[in-house]
């Protein structure tokens, strides 16, 4: 990554690619954030590269973001406007197809054995957009973050473009194929 200092971080939904995103970057040699605590299952395969105190950044648990810099790490984007104003980042936000993401939430409670949502699709797909809307109106205001917006569609179908993009965002020296060499569309199952 060019700037050392940086905090880079992987945001979006749920469901939208952010494990993915963030095997992609541990391949191509960005040290990631991450506790293990969350092992790899049916749902997520790879893994989930996630780190549990990040759950903390809304009570202003910022402690660990000092040994960040340099490194990946994934903050749903719930979360990402929790981040303080006294680091650099550089965000990875994923977008996702809404009613994909939808469905692939509705499978994996189903496989965790967890009762569905009660909210319709309709009305979750707004919710979310709703959501959406507001991260990007904080994220495009903070003048200490970097953001670069890959969709997951995209990145499953035709991989080169939006890979390039995040090496080019990342300062140009990331290994390509072995980013290239992640991305696995048998994994891409939960669609409408």
């Amino acid at each position: 990554m060019a700037d050392k200092d940086a905090i880079l971080v992987v945001s979006g939904l749920p469901r939208s690619g952010t494990s993915m995103m963030m095997k992609m970057l541990e391949a191509a040699g960005i040290p990631v954030v991450t506790d293990k605590l969350r092992v790899p299952d049916q749902n997520n395969p790879n893994g989930y590269y996630e780190l549990e105190r990040v759950k903390q950044l809304k009570d202003g648990d910022f402690t660990w973001l000092e040994n960040a810099s340099g490194k990946v790490v994934k903050i749903i984007s719930a979360l990402v406007t929790h981040l303080p104003d006294n680091h650099a980042y550089k965000v990875i936000f994923m977008q996702r197809d809404l009613l994909e993401v939808l469905a692939s939430q509705r499978k994996m409670l189903g496989r965790l054995g967890k009762p569905e949502d009660k909210v319709s699709d309709e009305q979750m797909a707004k919710i979310y957009q709703i959501h959406l809307r507001n991260v990007e109106a904080w994220l495009t205001r903070q003048p200490n973050i970097e953001l670069l917006y890959i969709n997951y569609n995209t990145m499953i179908n035709d991989p080169s473009g939006p890979v390039q993009k995040v090496n080019q965002f990342l300062g140009g020296a990331l290994d390509i194929q072995a980013m290239l060499g992640v991305i696995n569309k048998d994994l891409y199952r939960e669609r409408k």
